[in-house]
Parts: C-alpha cells; sequence; structure tokens
C-alpha cells in the first residue's frame, strides 16, 4: 500500500470516529506518516541520486480566495503551518489571494490534503460555536490594550487564529517524534562509482538533506519581494471564549475523506 493509500485509509477514521481521543490518534497518525513519507523519498532519491526519474523540487501556485476576503490571511496562515511541518517553503501573495509552495512533489500532495481537511473543519466548527452565541456578551482584549466587546467578526477571527496556533501545535507534536525516530534508522547511501566506499547515514539526516535541496530551490525560484503583513485586525491572542473555543476544536479536529485527497481546499467564511 502505497503511502498515500494509508494517509487516506487514516483520514477516512479520522472522519468516522465519534471520540475525539481516537479521532486525535489517527490525525497524528496521519501527520506522522506524512513526515515519514518525506523521510522515505529522501532515502529513495539518496538511493537513486544518478537517475533521471527521481523527484526534483517543483512550485506549484494554489489559490486561496477572492481578493478582499477577511478570512483570506487565516486561512493562509493555515497553509503555512501545514506547509512547515512538511518541508514547504511558502510565498504569499501580498493580498492573500493564493500561495506559491515550493517542494518535493509528494510533499505538496500531502500538504495540500492536510490544509483543504482542516480547512474545512475549522470553517465549521467555528460557524456552529458562533450559532450558539456564547461569544455575546463577552469581551477580548485588543491589540491596543484596550478591552472591547465581541461582535461575530472578531469572535470568528479569535476563534480562527486560536484553532490554527493550536493545530500547529499539533502537527509539530508528531512531526518531531517521526524525526526522533528517524535519528535512529540507519541508511547506506551506496558509492557513486564503482570500487567506492559506501556512506553511512541516519534517515533524518537524508531528510534534512532534502529540505537543504528545497531551500536552495526556493531561492533560486522565488521572486517574492517584501514581507507578508498577515492577519491586521485587532484581535490579540487574549480573547476569551473565542480562542478557548478554537483551541479546543482543534483539538477535536478530524480530517476529512480521502476525496480530500489532491483537492485544493475550500473558500473560508470571512
Amino acid at each position: 500500500m502505497s503511502h498515500l493509500d494509508r494517509i487516506a485509509a487514516l483520514l477516512v477514521k479520522a472522519e468516522r470516529s465519534d471520540n475525539p481521543h481516537e479521532a486525535e490518534a489517527y490525525l497524528a497518525k496521519a501527520q506522522a506518516l506524512a513526515t515519514q513519507a518525506s523521510v522515505d523519498l529522501a532515502v529513495a532519491r539518496a538511493l537513486t541520486a544518478r537517475r533521471e526519474a527521481r523527484e526534483q523540487p517543483v512550485s506549484v501556485t494554489i489559490t486561496i480566495g477572492e481578493r478582499g476576503k477577511r478570512a483570506n490571511t487565516h486561512l493562509v496562515s493555515l497553509f503555512v503551518v501545514v506547509g512547515q511541518c512538511n518541508s514547504l517553503q511558502v510565498d504569499i501573495a501580498h493580498n492573500s489571494t493564493y500561495v506559491i509552495a515550493y517542494g518535493m512533489p509528494s510533499d505538496i500532495e500531502l500538504v495540500e490534503a492536510l490544509f483543504g481537511s482542516l480547512a474545512t473543519q475549522m470553517t465549521a466548527s467555528a460557524t456552529t460555536w458562533l450559532a450558539v452565541g456564547e461569544w455575546k456578551g463577552d469581551t477580548y482584549v485588543s491589540r491596543d490594550g484596550w478591552r472591547k466587546p465581541h461582535t461575530a467578526q472578531t469572535a470568528r477571527a479569535a476563534f480562527y487564529r486560536a484553532f490554527i496556533d493550536r493545530i500547529g501545535d499539533r502537527l509539530q507534536e508528531a512531526r518531531e517524534e517521526v524525526l526522533a525516530e528517524a535519528e535512529r534508522q540507519r541508511v547506506e547511501i551506496p558509492a557513486e562509482a564503482p570500487g567506492g566506499k559506501a556512506v553511512a547515514t541516519t534517515g533524518a539526516l537524508v531528510l534534512r538533506s532534502k529540505e537543504t535541496e528545497v531551500r536552495s530551490f526556493y531561492r533560486k525560484a522565488s521572486t517574492a519581494r517584501g514581507r507578508w503583513s498577515g492577519y491586521s485586525g485587532g484581535v490579540s491572542r487574549r480573547a476569551g471564549s473565542a480562542s478557548r473555543a478554537g483551541r479546543e476544536a482543534a483539538d477535536r479536529a478530524r480530517t476529512t475523506s480521502a476525496k480530500g485527497i489532491g483537492a485544493k481546499g475550500p473558500g473560508l467564511t470571512a
């Protein structure tokens, strides 16, 4: 069974599980397999470095949303978080309408699958929570230090920001577990020439070599200038029940079905 098939099967199990702890375990395993796929693919590329068919870094433009949508910055932030946990470099349009992902094709495909699934979960869980109305009468501390009453717009923004922060923590934890295992994985790289000596290394070193190749490709291929401004609203990290609800939703987050593999990802409600 291929890596994508195994990951897709885990996504199905996560979607169908009614147990949040079980769903979290499936998500962690899916992310772990995504990272492990990078390790395995890096090993395969090192073993076949002289073959024309070996995987090469590419750049892919991914549409985020229409110009002017408030939620675009949140969706971009989510993509960057998932991408960073899967060996991608990312350029961002100044108006947040699209991103350019740089990396190995298999890594980009995995990121799109996880990103599309988590974006759908984030939108749905925020809409459900807002409809309950818990945010009404609640307050948040703005970036300028003032305590202000929540509106539906600020509550949604706070929910999204907290959801993305927590998802980033979860994916990074899963990645670090796999990298720790890769440190113990012994890999032998065959000699480049007949009679030469094979080189012993670890899966983690092979992965880092692949990531160095991606960064080198990025420096040559990227034409980005300046810095992305990101979220510019007034909601700080201290945003009352909305932030708490966003973190809790991220803890419960399940990925979507196997149909999400290769999907471009949904737009988000403003």
